[in-house]
């Protein structure tokens, strides 16, 4: 790959650790669907058989959240908030419009992917939570039924909250063309980072090497 117009945006242990996340959240995903809307009951076949769902799911959540904790010590020091945000928040229409004049001083993430950031690292952790509450026969006997009941609440409604912020991350990352192919190959265009990432564009610029990471 030629890469002298390209930036090095994301290392390929941050991408195999996404993808693979990816395959382990879709398998617990249809499978929570499945019990909690019974028209989607055929669902819990992505793990073979409904007793295998049952058996897997917690066991595969526990894995979306360790990978997901990974790629949260990798990527916090990016998504904490910034003075800077405030523009983004005010131009939030200009942006998803797809108009990127006057240029808002992103840095590597923008302040909408560090909501997002934010928002499913608090969500996977409520999951993991009320999780192990409800989860039989390991932990559920510990608690009382009133605390599993609210556990199952809990679990429901983080899981599909969890559910729409990641159909909105895929659907905004097809939108923004050339996002695909960082998370893909780990790396963008020069003129893609200046475009939605103008100062991280700067901050790279700067160094000697373009294809290294700030």
């Amino acid at each position: 790959m030629n890469t002298d117009k390209l930036i090095l945006r994301t290392r390929f242990i941050d991408r195999a650790c996404h993808w693979f996340m990816v395959i382990c959240f879709f398998a617990v995903a249809l499978s929570g669907l499945s019990w909690f809307f019974p028209s989607f009951n055929g669902l819990n076949a992505v793990f073979g058989t409904p007793q295998l769902a049952r058996i897997l799911h917690p066991f595969f959540g526990v894995v979306v959240f360790v990978l997901l904790m990974f790629l949260f010590v990798r990527f916090v020091r990016y998504n904490l908030p910034e003075r800077e945000d405030v523009q983004w928040f005010k131009n939030v229409r200009q942006v998803l419009a797809g108009k990127h004049d006057p240029a808002l001083d992103i840095g590597k993430y923008n302040a909408g992917q560090k909501v997002l950031f934010w928002g499913i690292m608090g969500l996977i952790t409520l999951l993991l939570i009320s999780g192990v509450v409800i989860w039989r026969p390991w932990f559920a006997p510990l608690f009382s039924i009133p605390t599993i009941r609210i556990g199952l609440l809990l679990h429901a409604i983080a899981g599909i909250a969890l559910i729409l912020l990641i159909i909105g991350h895929a659907y905004l990352a097809f939108w923004v063309k050339g996002s695909i192919r960082g998370m893909l190959t780990g790396y963008v265009s020069r003129a893609w980072a200046k475009t939605h990432h103008d100062r991280w564009y700067r901050q790279i610029s700067k160094q000697d090497k373009p294809g290294s990471q700030p």
